[in-house]
């Protein structure tokens, strides 16, 4: 913790100390800059102790086990439950028992400058920071302050939500028991993550999707794998219903929820995983001429638009809400800071170079962490077709690879990739399947890369792996 003072000036402020402030932070220490840097909650941020640590964390005994299952010879030894105790106490572990003395220490390491409390905008290069004790320290920024305050799971307004005392994200992945009963209210991301954890500790899981399925950005038949396995795992699945209202009589007694339809539904706990908002609300935006609670607009440097010092790095700018993405903006963020400091043209001279946040554009990847799990990057096949690419899907069974077989008994799985038929190059590529996830970047250095067909059929993959689909893929494209 930096000593109180009621004034000073640093070249760079980044408001947040997540993952994505962390890394503005780090690029911009290494280019010699003075930075300070500003936390309202836990050094580290949603990821590190509500959303990418804790759930992976719960998530991985669940997979781990599933994958043991499908092995003979070992299949006997893991048909008995989960211990729940040590499930959780690993998630503690990994979420540093929701302490940030490392974190911070590390972020003092480099020589940054810690401030507790509220950082709020008060004018052009202004920030103030409110401390817990309510001292209050105004900072200016020399070059460029960099709002990194990520965003907040949202709550839909119902009829007696307030009291119900809903779970969002947070709760999901600190909870210190499994509930009996749980309602899962949204069947994205956040929302089947969460279902296979709880089911395999023990929970009757009910899943409200308000559309015709899961993971509705994703390739279709991504959503429907995975709802075919939490159906398998004993999962109930509603889909084209919503919530009209939620109620809770008692403190600790069920939580009851009407639907569209009239019907009615009981549980213990009620997770609503219905999207995220920006966390600039309280920002003090409106003393620069921007909307409060607004998205934030930005160039590809992350330089919120129409300004020469304010950027917006991470969720805030609504580019992509994944943290690995906030983490490769921030690393580009903190180099076009530290370039423009130095009076160097950033995009201008250098669109396609280490101060341009283009992956956000065409390649980003992501890992659904179920079982199985489901992994894209880039676009799928709608989204192709609706950009005005002339495009091929191709299909390939992952059971059908030799890798597969070896990996897990009656292994099922599905890869698409999406080819450019004009440019010969690969758009999107998706995988649903046990052990996929780490296949992914393969994928992305294709797409990112825009490295042709027949480059491709030059990356021989190892045999036997699961990887081998790739050849499998090729050839099927070239008939």
């Amino acid at each position: 913790m930096t000593d109180a003072v009621e004034n000073a000036e640093y070249d760079v402020v980044v408001i947040g100390a997540g993952p994505v402030g962390e890394n503005v932070v780090d690029r911009a220490r290494a280019a010699g800059l003075s930075t300070a840097v500003i936390e309202s909650e836990l050094i580290g941020g949603e990821c590190s102790y509500w959303a990418c640590m804790p759930s992976k964390a719960l998530l991985r005994p669940v997979v781990a086990r599933a994958d043991a299952r499908r092995v003979p010879g070992l299949s006997g030894a893991v048909q008995g439950p989960l211990d729940t105790d040590e499930v959780l106490a690993r998630r503690d572990y990994f979420a540093s028992h929701w302490k940030d003395d490392g974190q911070a220490g590390w972020l003092e390491g480099i020589g940054a400058d810690i401030y507790r409390g509220v950082g709020r905008l008060t004018g052009t290069r202004q920030v103030a920071v409110t401390s817990p004790d309510g001292t209050e320290h105004r900072l200016t920024a020399r070059h460029a302050v960099a709002v990194c305050t990520g965003s907040r799971a949202v709550v839909p307004e119902l009829a007696g939500i307030a009291g119900a005392r809903p779970w969002t994200s947070r709760e999901a992945t600190s909870a210190k028991a499994v509930p009996g009963r749980l309602i899962v209210v949204g069947g994205g991301v956040v929302g089947v993550e969460m279902a296979t954890v709880w089911q395999a500790l023990g929970a009757e899981v009910t899943m409200l999707v308000r559309g015709k399925g899961l993971l509705p950005r994703m390739e279709p038949f991504a959503g429907e794998m995975v709802a075919e396995a939490l159906t398998e795992a004993g999962a109930r699945i509603r889909s084209g219903v919503s919530a009209t209202a939620v109620r809770r009589e008692a403190p600790d007694g069920p939580v009851t929820v009407e639907l569209d339809n009239g019907e009615k539904l009981e549980a213990d706990e009620i997770l609503f995983a219905t999207g995220r908002a920006p966390r600039t609300d309280d920002l003090g935006l409106e003393t620069v001429g921007l909307e409060p609670g607004s998205w934030l607009d930005v160039d590809d440097s992350c330089l919120v638009r129409g300004s020469t010092w304010l950027y917006a790095v991470g969720d805030a700018n609504h580019r992509a809400l994944l943290t690995h993405q906030g983490k490769y903006q921030a690393r580009i963020a903190g180099a076009a800071i530290a370039a423009r400091a130095q009076g160097v043209p950033v995009l201008e001279t250098a669109p396609w170079g280490a101060h341009a946040a283009t992956a956000d554009h065409a390649a980003v990847p992501q890992v659904v962490f179920t079982d199985p799990e489901a992994a894209s990057v880039g676009l799928t096949l709608r989204e192709a077709e609706e950009a005005g690419h002339r495009v091929r899907a191709v299909d390939y069974d992952l059971a059908s690879v030799s890798g597969s077989g070896l990996y897990a008994q009656d292994y099922r799985g599905r890869a698409r990739m999406i080819v450019d038929l004009d440019r010969e190059i690969l758009l999107g590529v998706t995988f649903v399947g046990p052990g996929i996830g780490e296949l992914l970047h393969s994928a992305t250095i294709a797409v990112a890369g825009e490295v042709p067909i027949d480059r491709l059929w030059h990356a021989v993959p190892a045999y036997p792996t699961i990887s081998e689909v790739w050849l499998r893929l090729l050839e099927t494209y070239r008939g």
